[in-house]
Formats: structure tokens, sequence, C-alpha cells
């Protein structure tokens, strides 16, 4: 068991580590988490356990080595256009390319919020605010994640069929990997020959969910891009730039 630290103030305001971390932004709580489970957390030098509890005032937290001394004030929030090829994560121990290598030194302390697969593009938040981040990704929220979807028939499986009807069952109670999906919106932008566009709003993001859905009506996706999340848009942002998010859209993240 850890030991409680002096202080000058007379009291021990303690708080758990995983909430220091991410108030700090260093990772999310869940990531925070993993963090002190991989033996990278110490307190006043002896490593930290999951669950301890410090005071970040008068005790030393390190990351890595490092002394956990970003400001609470100064939070960081980037939207990104991701190109395909890259995975949305911090690092990659099978040396693909990340969304950090596209914002280069801007983004140090960031982390993509929620992800995009490698083969998808568009809308990706980078940010070093856990509450936000766990306020956009944790389902019981419900932001509403905007696709523009581009399918074809899959000749290989049953094929052709006609794709406004499919949009409309796509609406209907979908089960994927065993698991009921939470109702989606599905809208023909545009329909041609071997396939369409198609807009598809939900308000989960399981695994490949946007694919998966597309795959149980026969349609292969051969480009997918976020161009909505919450009240952000993705807008003209060209693909693989970045930019900061103004103070009004700060403000709505804050208050999702």
């Amino acid at each position: 068991m850890w030991a409680s630290a002096p202080t000058l103030r007379g009291e021990i305001i303690l708080e758990r580590l995983q909430k220091i971390l991410s108030a700090r932004g260093i990772a999310s709580r869940r990531d925070a988490e993993a963090l002190i489970l991989a033996g990278r957390v110490t307190v006043d030098g002896a490593p930290a356990e999951l669950g301890q509890r410090a005071d970040p005032v008068v005790q030393v937290i390190c990351v890595d080595g490092q002394p956990v001394t970003a400001s609470l004030s100064e939070r960081v929030y980037i939207m990104l256009n991701k190109p395909r090829g890259y995975v949305s994560t911090v690092r990659d121990d099978r040396g693909r390319r990340t969304v950090l290598d596209l914002i280069g030194d801007g983004g140090k302390g960031l982390w993509p919020v929620g992800r995009l697969d490698r083969d998808s593009q568009g809308l990706l938040l980078m940010t070093d605010d856990g509450d936000v981040t766990r306020r956009l990704t944790h389902p019981s929220f419900e932001v509403e994640k905007v696709y523009r979807v581009y399918v074809r028939n899959n000749a290989e499986l049953k094929g052709g069929g006609d794709l406004a009807e499919k949009a409309v069952r796509m609406e209907e109670p979908l089960t994927i990997d065993g698991e009921l999906l939470r109702p989606a919106k599905v809208r023909l932008v545009r329909e041609m020959a071997e396939g369409g566009v198609l807009e598809v709003r939900i308000r989960e993001g399981k695994n490949r969910q946007v694919r998966k859905m597309c795959a149980l009506f026969d349609l292969h996706v051969t480009r997918l891009v976020r161009v909505g999340e919450g009240e952000l848009q993705l807008g003209d942002l060209k693909t693989g730039t970045w930019r900061h998010l103004t103070a009004a859209e700060v403000a709505y993240l804050q208050g999702v």
C-alpha cells in the first residue's frame, strides 16, 4: 500500500491517478489505466498501482520519468482530415504511419478521439482533454457521427438490388457480431450504375460498424469518409491537413 505524503496545507487532497492524468492532458482515463498497469507511472519515485490516489500539488507524479506538469487550463483541440493509410493511434508497434505523423510537433501530448480504421478517412479529433474524449466516445452520450459512404453491389455475393431499398432496410434493427445495434439513419445521396453514395448517421462506434452494416446488404465499401461528429463539420478541410478548433467549437465540445 502506498504511503501518504506530508503537506503544508495540513491535509492531503487525494484524487485517483487516472483522473489526475486525464485532467492534465496526459491520457484519457482508460489509457491512463494502461499506463499504470505497464509500470510507466510513478508517485514520489515508487511505481504506481491501479486505483491509487495521490495529491498532485505536493507529490511528484511522473509518466516515463517525466513529471506531470501540464496546465489544467491550456487544452488543445485539433480537427484532422485523416487520409487513408494512417492508423488512429499515438504509436504503432507494427511501424505503420499514425495520425500524429501528420501533425508533427503540434501533436505532442495529444491523442485521437475515437477511431477511424486505416482504410477510412475524414474528420478525426485530437485533444489532450480526457473529459471531452470520454463524452464523445462513451455510448451513453449518443454523439451522432455522420459518414459519406461510397458503395458498389458485391457481384461475388448476391449482388444487385435497389440501393434506395437497401438504404431503407439499413435503418431497421440490425445485429452485427451477435449484438443488436442502435437504429441508424441512412439516406441515398446518389445512385450510379453499379452502386452509389450513402449518408449514414450512427450514435455508437462499434469496430468497423458502417462497413459491416453495408456488408449485410451485399454492399462493398470503396470509400468511407466521416464528415461530421455532433455539431462539428469537416467542411472544406483538405485531406491530410489539420486546424485548431474555433472558440465556439471548443465551447460546444465542453458542453456535450
